[in-house]
């Protein structure tokens, strides 16, 4: 059984760290703020820093061009960049070896959070089929309060025990890990997703496969 009152602070505290919209990338005013790092093209140095639940990639490690991005799971943006341009991206790039493409949380919303929180909680096999999953499968458990049955619904197509399901939604180490790749995020100028970031250069939105 989940413990409640634990399991709504800590996504509160994920869903609040760094309040953002999903966005199309065609409209609103990012942000500066006081962070430096918000401003033109990124040290790559500095993007792949690590946090403390590590990077989740596909590729080879050694890629010459590494695109990362910051995308929430109740995003429509990231649903559409998933189903028309991502399989194009993962044949001719990815699967190939010229792109590493790492997939970091910005979750927006509580239910995006409590979703980006089991999806840490898979298997490495599983982590991005579960991903994608909850993009494509919008309509199976997206609501504006947290549904853990329908969430789970999902998770369950990966073989995820409900046992293991429940003491992931209160997992204190996944949430504040994740609170920190979303602050981390917000230093980097991300203010709304899908947002990213190639080879260090920022770009937002539903990008095409020529893009």
């Amino acid at each position: 059984m989940i413990h409640r009152r634990a399991f709504v602070a800590g996504l509160s505290a994920l869903y609040t760290a760094g309040l953002a919209g999903c966005s199309s990338g065609g409209a609103g005013k990012e942000t500066a703020g006081a962070e430096a790092l918000a401003e033109g093209e990124i040290p790559l140095a500095e993007l792949m820093k690590e946090g403390p639940l590590g990077d989740k990639f596909q590729g080879r490690a050694d890629a010459p061009v590494t695109i990362i991005e910051y995308a929430s799971l109740t995003c429509p943006y990231c649903n559409q960049f998933h189903k028309n341009t991502y399989p194009k991206l993962k044949k001719a790039y990815i699967d190939t070896g010229k792109v590493r493409y790492i997939v970091r949380e910005f979750p927006i919303g509580r239910t995006a959070a409590a979703a980006a929180v089991v999806t840490r909680c898979a298997p490495e096999k599983d982590y991005f089929t579960l991903f994608e999953k909850y993009l494509v499968q919008r309509e199976v458990w997206i609501s504006q309060e947290v549904r853990p049955d329908a969430i789970y619904k999902v998770a369950a197509q990966t073989g995820m025990p409900r046992d293991k399901f429940d003491s992931c939604l209160a997992n204190q180490t996944i949430i504040d890990g994740l609170v920190w790749v979303k602050e981390r995020g917000r230093q980097f100028g991300v203010v709304g997703t899908p947002t990213f970031f190639i080879n260090g250069k920022k770009a937002r939105g539903v990008l095409t496969f020529e893009e």
